[in-house]
C-alpha cells in the first residue's frame, strides 16, 4: 500500500539525516523532494504546492531552529500535515433512522457492489445490525445475480425486482420491505457507468430525493488517482454525499486518490477496502494512515484486529494444554486459521513498525501458511494431538502426503518444539526463562 510513495518520501527525508538544525536551505531541499513524490503519486500540484508551504512555515520556527534531531521532527510534522490532509479525525457513519438507508454511488468498476456486500458484513458482525441489500443496477448485465451471490457468502438478504426497470420503484419497495421484515439497515447498490453522464446522474438524483438516505457514500477506485477525484467532484456536485470509500487499496496504489480528495470534496473518506475477502474493510483513520505511508506502521490496527479474532474461552483451553505439555499441532493450525482471519498477510505486515520498507522486496501472498497447513493436514489425528509420535518412518510418509520435502518437516517439527517450549516459559512468568527459549529459537518462526 503506497509503497513508491512511502520510498520517495523516506529519501526526501532522509536529507536532514545530519544536519544540527532546520535551516531554510536544507529545509527547502528536502521540501522540494517531498512535493515531488506527491507529484508522482498523483497529488494535485496546487494541494502539494499548499502542503509543502504549510509544512514549511511550522518546521522554520523558533522553537525548532536548534533541535538536534532536525530529520526526527520533519518526520513529525509531514505525519500531522498528512493526517490534516486526509481528514484529520476518523469520521463515523450515520445508522440513525429505523431503517437507516445507506445509498451506494460511483462508476462502473470501482467495486461498488462488492463493497456493499462487505459493508452489510462490517455492519452485521461489528455493529450487530440487521442488514439488507437492494439490487438497483438495472443495466449492468449480472449485477443482481452478482449481489446475490455477495449476499449468500455473508448471510445477508437481498431485495431485488428483475422485471422492474425504474430504480425509484425498487428502492422505496425495499425499504417497505425492511421495514415490515425487522431490517434496520438498507444498503441501496445503484447502477455505475463507464464515465459520468447526464442520464447517470439524474438517475441517482430521483433514487436519492426518493427515499431520502441518512448516507450517501461514494465508491471509488483508489488506483484510479486523479481521475478517481475528479469524479468524485462531479458526484458531489449533484448528490452532496456524505462520505467516500476507497476500494482496492491492496493494489498498486499510488496514493493521490487517498491525500487529494478530503481537500478537493470537502468529504471525509470513512472506509477503505483493503482485499478481496468480504472481512476486508476498514474504518479509515487518517492519523494510522500517514504512519503507515512514512513506514511507521500501524500497531493500533494490527492490535485491533488481532482482538476482534481474540476468543477467551479458547484462550483459557489453549492455556490448559500449554500448562500440562498438551499443545498439538491441532492447536498450532488454529492460531494459524485466526492470523488468516486477521487479513492478508502483506496488508499485516504493513501495520508493523519498519516491517514493510524492511521486507518491500519480498513478495508475501495470501497463502504464506499453505505449506505448514498441507504438512499438518498430512498428519494422522493421533500424531496431531500428541507430536511426540512423529518418527522418523512417519515424518516420510507426511513429507510424501503433503508434497514438500522431508527437510521442511524436520524444520516444521524443531520449530514446533521451540515454539512449545518458550509458550511454556511465559507461562512460568520468568523472564530469565523466557529468553533463553528466544535464544534457543535460532531458526526463527517456520518458513512460510
Amino acid at each position: 500500500m503506497f509503497d513508491n510513495l512511502s520510498d520517495k518520501l523516506d529519501k526526501a527525508l532522509h536529507l536532514l539525516k545530519g544536519h544540527g538544525k532546520i535551516t531554510d536551505v536544507n529545509v527547502a531541499d528536502t521540501l522540494k523532494e517531498v512535493r515531488r513524490a506527491l507529484l508522482d503519486a498523483d497529488v494535485n500540484f496546487k494541494i502539494a504546492k499548499d502542503f509543502t508551504t504549510r509544512v514549511k512555515d511550522k518546521a522554520i520556527g523558533e522553537n525548532v531552529l536548534t533541535t538536534l534531531q532536525p530529520g526526527q521532527l520533519m518526520v513529525k510534522i509531514v505525519k500531522d500535515e498528512l493526517a490534516e490532509l486526509m481528514g484529520g479525525d476518523a469520521a463515523g457513519i450515520n445508522l440513525s433512522g429505523n431503517p437507516s438507508v445507506i445509498l451506494m454511488s460511483g462508476l462502473q468498476g470501482s467495486g461498488k457492489t462488492t463493497f456493499s456486500g462487505k459493508l452489510a458484513n462490517f455492519l452485521k458482525t461489528k455493529k450487530n445490525k440487521k442488514p439488507l441489500l437492494v439490487a438497483c443496477d438495472i443495466y449492468r448485465p449480472a449485477a443482481i445475480n452478482q449481489l446475490h451471490v455477495v449476499g449468500g457468502q455473508i448471510g445477508v438478504e437481498v431485495y431485488s425486482e428483475p422485471e422492474n426497470k425504474n430504480p425509484v420503484e425498487i428502492a422505496q419497495n425495499a425499504i417497505k420491505h425492511a421495514k415490515a421484515n425487522g431490517f434496520n439497515v438498507v444498503i441501496v447498490d445503484t447502477a455505475g457507468r463507464l464515465a459520468v453522464d447526464e442520464e447517470m446522474m439524474n438517475e441517482i438524483a430521483n433514487v436519492h430525493k426518493a427515499i431520502q438516505p441518512q448516507e450517501t457514500l461514494f465508491v471509488v477506485d483508489a488506483m484510479t488517482g486523479q481521475d478517481a477525484v475528479n469524479t468524485a467532484k462531479a458526484f458531489n456536485d449533484r448528490l452532496n454525499f456524505d462520505g467516500v470509500i476507497l476500494t482496492k487499496l491492496d493494489g498498486d496504489t499510488r496514493g493521490g486518490a487517498a491525500i487529494s480528495i478530503k481537500s478537493v470534496v470537502n468529504k471525509p473518506i470513512k472506509f477503505i477496502g483493503t482485499g478481496e475477502k468480504m472481512e476486508a474493510i476498514d474504518v479509515f483513520y487518517p492519523s494510522r494512515m500517514a504512519d503507515r505511508i512514512l513506514g511507521m506502521g500501524d500497531v493500533v490496527s494490527l492490535v485491533e484486529r488481532a482482538q476482534e479474532q481474540y476468543d477467551e474461552e479458547e484462550a483459557r483451553k489453549l492455556q490448559k494444554k500449554i500448562a500440562k505439555n498438551e499443545f498439538g499441532f491441532d492447536d498450532f493450525l488454529a492460531q494459524i486459521q485466526q492470523i488468516k482471519k486477521m487479513g492478508n498477510m502483506k496488508d499485516l505486515v504493513g501495520m508493523i513498525p519498519g516491517a514493510g520498507k524492511a521486507l518491500k522486496d519480498v513478495e508475501i501472498e495470501d497463502d504464506a501458511f499453505k505449506h505448514i497447513e498441507a504438512i499438518i493436514q498430512s498428519m494422522t489425528p493421533a500424531e496431531r494431538s500428541k507430536p511426540s509420535l512423529i518418527d522418523v518412518k512417519r515424518k516420510n510418509r507426511i513429507a510424501k502426503g503433503s508434497g514438500r520435502k522431508i527437510e521442511e518437516v524436520n524444520q516444521l517439527m524443531k520449530q514446533f518444539d521451540q515454539m512449545s517450549k518458550m509458550m511454556k516459559m511465559m507461562q512460568g512468568g520468568g523472564g530469565k526463562n523466557l529468553m533463553k527459549a528466544m535464544a534457543g529459537m535460532k531458526g526463527g518462526m517456520p518458513r512460510m
